[in-house]
């Protein structure tokens, strides 16, 4: 028996005990983050999927798996078929599987500190309309079973100086302390990490490629607060950078110090905090006002000094990974390289920056039919060599004190079939549109996302995921609330109107399964747009990656006389920038990527 086949077995008989028949298996923490610790991995402990983003249903005959467009091929290969059934949201709901395999009067679980208060109510009405009870369980089934289940990082909190800010805490909070006047509310409930470690100018080593603390607090309309968070990881300089202003406790302390707000009014974004957090407030007798956490659009605005940091770490990134397409240009032909040792190599360019933190995300190194997977994730066991005449697509990004990176970069190792050339040139036909694109204020993402992906449609092709999300300042490289995604289905989210200083990717796609992927990403600036005789405010984008785009790859036919001036003047600005960093041999090199697709 495999020990998935184990771990499953041991679940359903503590569900027996439990009076269960069956459980929900979200991926996240009790902060709702995306990325977890190792400690909340419960999803990949129980069924070996390893994705950011999934969800698993338990019953007493039966088990699922719900992995969205991104993850439909990976799930199946780090997954057992005779164990899992599969499912894609929107269009498979795991709640629906569940209540379609249950009978009226059973019991269905889940942890009230792993799920919404939203989530709750919606499930709760679903189930119970077939006779199904949703029961919040008083401790985790899967954590009573997980042997050597690893504790929660103890790593130091150390600070974000305020030169690197740009705002001081107190500022932060003081502006949260007029908001909270504005609602007529006495505190605000911070769950969200990325949320407390700006506000309180922190950063953390507690969830691998994100630089947060594991954290709750308290915002309390005196602009003072109260910040939980485990005390070991707290030291004296820390305590003078919070002030007196801010009180500390134990993070263990968080649960009972929600009941004591009694007649108090008390902010909570349900979208961002656990049930539990709604529940024991209103045990306490709290009042909640239900709205989005302030911080996060906050957050998402980059004041002068964020932008400036962030121009300084693409530059450095951009350097780093441009190093490694030329060090890739020179090996990858002879025929020694893997997926790992690609990414081995790229991870020691940006170590050699002298200023890398850690990596935003987990480096997406793959060539040939991995490529067509849009979140894949190389292992021991999948690694698999890069070939002549194959595709190879790496997606990256580190985490530097001044910024955080994103970039994807797709070239040919060796010589592209024409379909290869055709599916990129409208990649980046779109990714194009998408940069030079010009819009009034008020526009959302979702009014964007078919710029990107107008040339694809036209011949009869798509990607399954959002063309763009936010990233933070030294924060977490999936950021909201901005994206730019359709308004509908799985990937929606781009309602959010885009403001000047957001930042966000422009990362369109092309994935033919068992073959090859596209991707071209770089990361964009929301910026004021000057229009002679404009009647309204407008808006645009300045590209902040720069990188070589593979013009081995382009079909110059098939670009408009504004594609080819964007391309040619985009790579002339990254000439230009990097050459000073470069040696002499990765120069020549650059010389002859950059030059005008005339030439």
């Amino acid at each position: 028996m495999s020990s998935h086949m184990q771990r499953l077995k041991a679940l359903r008989e503590e569900l027996h005990r439990q009076n269960l028949q069956g459980f929900f298996v979200p991926l996240t923490d009790e902060h709702m983050s995306e990325y977890v610790g190792a400690y909340a991995q419960r999803l990949a402990w129980l069924t070996g999927f390893e994705g950011s983003a999934g969800s698993a249903v338990v019953l007493e005959h039966g088990a699922a798996i719900f992995v969205d467009g991104r993850y439909t091929i990976q799930v199946r290969e780090q997954t057992d078929p005779d164990i899992w059934s599969y499912g894609t949201p929107p269009r498979d709901n795991p709640v629906r599987w569940a209540a379609s395999h249950l009978k009226s009067g059973d019991r269905v679980g889940y942890d009230p500190w792993l799920a919404s208060s939203g989530w709750e109510k919606s499930t709760r009405l679903l189930l119970e309309s077939s006779g199904i009870h949703l029961i919040a369980v008083e401790s985790n089934p899967i954590d009573n079973i997980w042997q050597g289940r690893p504790l929660p990082s103890q790593a130091p909190v150390f600070i974000q100086p305020d030169n690197l800010a740009g705002c001081t805490s107190a500022k932060k909070r003081q502006d949260i302390a007029q908001w909270l006047e504005e609602i007529k509310a006495d505190s605000l409930v911070l769950t969200a990490l990325d949320s407390i470690a700006w506000i309180f100018n922190i950063r953390g080593r507690d969830v691998s490629c994100t630089p947060v603390a594991l954290a709750f607090a308290f915002i309390h309309k005196d602009a003072s607060a109260d910040l939980f968070i485990d005390l070991s990881k707290i030291d004296e300089a820390l305590k003078a950078h919070l002030g007196p202003d801010i009180r500390i406790h134990d993070r263990s302390d968080f649960a009972a110090a929600l009941k004591n707000f009694s007649k108090k009014y008390v902010a909570l974004d349900p979208e961002h905090s656990v049930m539990a957090i709604s529940a024991l407030l209103k045990a306490g007798n709290a009042q909640i006002i239900e709205v989005r956490d302030p911080v996060i659009l906050k957050k998402a605005i980059k004041n002068a000094t964020e932008i400036q940091g962030h121009r300084h770490a693409q530059l450095r990134d951009s350097t780093a990974l441009t190093r490694f397409l030329y060090w890739l240009s020179q090996t990858a032909p002879k025929g020694s390289l893997t997926e790992l040792s690609a990414a081995e190599k790229l991870l020691e360019f940006r170590k050699d920056t002298g200023a890398l933190v850690d990596v935003s995300f987990e480096t997406i190194s793959a060539v040939g039919p991995h490529s067509a997977i849009p979140h894949y994730r190389v292992t021991e066991a999948s690694n698999l060599p890069l070939k002549n005449n194959e595709i190879y697509l790496v997606d990256s990004g580190g985490q530097y004190q001044d910024g955080t990176t994103d970039v994807t970069r797709t070239v040919i190792i060796g010589t592209p079939t024409q379909e290869m050339k055709q599916r990129f040139t409208l990649v980046l036909k779109g990714h194009i549109a998408l940069a030079q694109s010009v819009f009034p204020k008020g526009v959302c993402g979702a009014q964007l996302d078919s710029f990107a992906r107008q040339y694809l449609w036209q011949a009869g092709l798509d990607y399954a995921h959002g063309t763009g999300h936010g990233v933070g300042a030294f924060l977490s490289v999936h950021e909201g609330p901005q994206r730019i995604s359709p308004s509908g289905g799985a990937f929606s989210g781009g309602s959010e109107v885009l403001q000047s200083g957001m930042i966000i990717s422009n990362e369109p796609g092309y994935y033919k399964t068992g073959a090859y992927g596209i991707r071209i990403e770089n990361l964009l600036l929301v910026k004021p747009v000057k229009i002679t005789n404009a009647e309204k405010e407008c808006l645009g984008f300045e590209t902040l990656n720069f990188a070589p785009i593979d013009r081995h790859l382009i079909d110059i036919s098939l670009l408009s006389e504004s594609d080819i001036n964007w391309l040619d003047n985009y790579h002339a600005d990254v000439r230009q920038r990097l050459s000073p960093f470069l040696s002499e041999e990765e120069s020549t090199w650059l010389k002859e990527m950059t030059l005008p697709l005339a030439s």
